[in-house]
């Protein structure tokens, strides 16, 4: 793995190469991704493993005929090959209008903000092996587990360098470390399965072993014996872990490209409330020591807190810079791109604010309803917003959580769920993408 300094050093080096070889512009990537992991299962080592791995990436633009080309050599015998592949491919690719780098006026100018991603701490092997036997034991130990599909710990650190031809150059850094336990409750066709995890960028913030561990057991003996549901249009309340899921529905709608493609079931709703007026949703890539933070976005931009939802009304798209200029607005900072290919857009570490009722006073007046706690398959359009997933939970009853439900379908419309839902009190952050317990009045379920 190559250092910060030798990393921007590396894209710098293979811009001013695009440039002299006849590129009108160009920008470079460099990012590389080094992780230790180890499992256990039934108190035994698994799997060490460590992995490194490294990509630069190259994009150049010859008047509006661009193309881009990446390797895992960093060989400067390589790199010098790169640069002639880039230009060649670039010269026969069809005119974009709309494809350039960032506007240079845009550009990040003052010192990226530090946003403490890095820790120092490193641990060994054994050490992992240790906390990965930690929560295994924690999950087993809780009464009515009967296997396992193991235990597992890991760290690792990833590094990010990007260079443009119109005076762009930045690196960052960030560290993991996480913990996860998956166990079996029960046996024969009666089995259930349930896992927990938790993931930080400082080890001291990491959940301990034994708290992971006893989640995931407890998880998995409460799905133990599910009930059929009948079929009908009933409240649905998702637990926080698996409710950030609707908030990734609502982002693949205002993403720029989708916009721009006509693509999106949000396409005519800018401006509009589309929550009720009680919802918030924030992006905050400046938020210290959040797994998705980052000082720069992957044109160069710089970024910023800002709501994507205020006061239930959508505020804006994410845009890159080509999508950006289809649509006739400025880049947003939300730029994110890999070795290979043009930028997209995305979002970092979202949230949705707390609501003010407690989880327990949200579901006080449901005579009949489902709190979903698993969501299974991909059964949404994202074109026309219809929504409808496999789900277990469990059954709520005169307000009451009461016995497991399994093989349900839960279903509707995101515009009609969006402007039916309603959050708890109880947000918490743990995830890159953080909601409270949320309500939704009037989805269909069909009982398995």
């Amino acid at each position: 793995m190559l250092s910060l300094e030798e990393a921007q050093s590396r894209a710098q080096d293979l811009v001013n190469a695009a440039r002299k070889a006849g590129a009108d512009a160009a920008d470079a990537i460099y990012a590389c991704n080094a992780s230790t992991n180890v499992s256990v299962r039934l108190g035994a080592l698994e799997d060490v493993e460590r992995s490194e791995g490294e990509e630069i990436g190259l994009r150049v633009f010859i008047g509006q005929r661009s193309a881009s080309i990446s390797a895992s050599d960093m060989n400067p015998a390589t790199l010098d090959t790169l640069v002639e592949r880039c230009i060649a491919m670039a010269r026969e690719a069809p005119e974009d209008p709309y494809a350039g780098l960032a506007p240079e006026d845009r550009l990040l100018k003052r010192r990226p903000p530090s946003l403490d991603l890095t820790d120092e701490e490193e641990p060994e092997p054994a050490a992992l092996r240790e906390r990965a036997l930690m929560a295994e034991d924690a999950a087993r130990g809780v009464p009515g587990i009967t296997n396992s599909e193991g235990g597992g710990a890991s760290s690792g650190r990833s590094q990010v360098a990007l260079a443009t031809s119109h005076g762009f150059a930045g690196a960052y850094a960030g560290t993991s470390h996480s913990t996860w336990a998956s166990v079996l409750a029960g046996s024969g066709s009666d089995m259930q399965r349930d896992h927990a995890s938790h993931s930080a960028r400082h080890l001291r913030d990491l959940d301990h072993a034994d708290a992971v561990g006893a989640r995931a057991g407890q998880r998995a003996v409460a799905r133990l014996n599910p009930v059929k549901v009948g079929s009908g249009v009933m409240p649905v309340i998702f637990d926080p872990r698996i409710g950030s899921s609707l908030i990734g529905h609502l982002v693949s709608g205002i993403v720029g490209p989708a916009i721009a493609r006509r693509s999106s079931f949000l396409l005519d709703q800018l401006g509009k409330a589309i929550f009720d007026s009680s919802i918030t949703i924030i992006d905050d890539p400046l938020r210290p020591r959040g797994l998705r933070s980052r000082p720069f976005d992957g044109e160069g931009l710089p970024v910023e807190r800002r709501a994507l939802i205020e006061d239930g009304v959508l505020t804006g798209w994410l845009l890159d810079s080509a999508s950006a200029r289809q649509l006739g607005l400025e880049p947003t900072g939300h730029a994110s791109r890999g070795g290979s290919g043009a930028p997209g857009a995305s979002i970092t570490n979202v949230h949705m604010e707390a609501g003010t009722t407690s989880p327990g006073d949200l579901r006080y007046d449901v005579k009949r309803g489902i709190y979903v706690t698993e969501l299974i398959g991909m059964g949404v359009n994202p074109v026309t917003g219809d929504y409808s997933r496999g789900a277990s939970g469990f059954l709520i009853e005169n307000g009451a959580v009461m016995n497991a439900v399994s093989e349900i379908t839960i279903a509707g419309n995101l515009k009609d769920m969006f402007r039916n839902m309603t959050p708890a009190s109880d947000l918490y952050f743990r995830y890159a993408m953080n909601v409270p317990t949320l309500r939704i009045d009037g989805m269909t379920v069909a009982g398995g």
